[in-house]
């Protein structure tokens, strides 16, 4: 049983690379097979379709990250923080996981449900996620906030919107720089004092 489960595993190694160079559309089964050194008929052994490989690689990248963010943003005890931390943590690995990417931008993949699904549930997760954090920090006090949930769903929007810019563009510090703005700006508002 292990081999079966150390081949998977190679199949899915190979095809997160593979995805990630050529994209789903490209891609072939025969170029994940050439990528794991193996058959195309041990390919259908373990998975029924290219669409159910993609599935799993995505779910294996959305793993990562998740356990990437919530590992960062454990360690930290300031709220304002915790919120720039999520998304600069976010941003980078969305950058490095080509095909998570790749997924949540491509308009093709509309047409598949279980990509529609995984975005669906991702950006739930985000959402709670962000909401949850915000919500600690109303308890302590720390953030004044009448809506939480609309304010973690905008929040959420505006890091969206950024994914595009942040994914193209090669200088960091600038895009940090950036952020911390848009950081200032949610924190601190737009408008002066009165």
């Amino acid at each position: 049983m292990r081999e079966l489960g150390e081949n998977k595993k190679m199949i899915l190694e190979a095809a997160q690379e593979v995805f990630g160079r050529y994209g789903f559309r490209k891609t072939t089964m025969e170029d994940i097979a050439r990528g794991a050194r193996k058959g195309k008929s041990s390919l259908y052994h373990y998975f029924n379709s290219k669409e159910e490989i993609f599935k799993e690689v995505i779910e294996k990248e959305v793993d990562e990250l998740k356990k990437e963010i919530e590992k960062t943003i454990a360690a930290e005890k300031s709220f304002k923080e915790k919120i720039r931390l999520y998304v600069i943590t976010r941003m980078r690995a969305i950058k490095r996981l080509a095909n998570l990417y790749t997924a949540f931008e491509e308009e093709y993949y509309e047409s598949y449900s279980f990509i529609q699904e995984f975005r669906q549930k991702y950006d739930e997760y985000e959402i709670g996620f962000i909401g949850g954090i915000l919500k600690d920090g109303v308890e302590q006090g720390v953030f004044k906030i009448k809506d939480v949930g609309l304010t973690a769903f905008s929040i959420f929007t505006a890091i969206k919107g950024l994914e595009y810019y942040w994914a193209t563009k090669h200088d960091e510090a600038s895009l940090e720089k950036n952020l911390r703005s848009l950081m200032d700006v949610l924190f601190y508002g737009i408008a002066r004092e009165r």
